[in-house]
């Protein structure tokens, strides 16, 4: 199962959607009035940080919870389908499934963008942290295991057709 390159990736798969989880995803700075709004896979937070005592006080939090189950339900499929080795089919189907279910994260992610680049300064962009672009290696990673496991069944088929 390891020995295979696809399960390599499917377990990169799999690591980069759960470290997603812990990262924040994107943030916007209002330097002039000391605000943030970050966007994490559990909440997005708008945060005001007060000068004078340095505290920071959280003037809206919205749960973004969503995006986390969705993003450890990709992952437990990456984890399912690397179990899957012997039948390559089922995992060329597994991980169509996979990208989709992480096309639909990022999707939830992009709206919660949205959402928070209207709370603080509209025509400022914010900035896409680390964890958004774990969405990009997963999908990634996902993409490229496919692709040997679809080597892997040709390679199978061709033994097949020689003897």
């Amino acid at each position: 199962m390891i020995q295979r390159i696809q399960s390599v990736f499917l377990f990169f798969v799999a690591a980069s959607l759960v470290t997603l989880v812990f990262f924040p995803l994107w943030n916007k700075v209002d330097v002039e009035k000391s605000e943030v709004v970050t966007l994490t896979a559990l909440s997005l937070v708008h945060t005001k940080m007060d000068i004078d005592t340095g505290e920071e006080q959280v003037i809206m939090e919205q749960p973004t919870y969503y995006i986390a189950i969705v993003v450890l339900l990709a992952a437990g499929l990456a984890l399912y389908s690397m179990m899957k080795f012997n039948n390559r089919m089922l995992q060329i189907k597994l991980n169509a499934l996979n990208s989709l279910i992480m096309a639909i994260a990022l999707g939830l992610s992009v709206y919660f963008i949205m959402e928070g680049q209207h709370i603080l300064l509209p025509n400022v962009q914010g900035n896409y942290l680390f964890g958004f672009y774990l969405f990009v290696a997963a999908m990634l990673f996902n993409m490229i295991s496919n692709r040997f496991i679809r080597k892997d069944e040709r390679l199978v088929r061709s033994a097949d057709r020689i003897r």
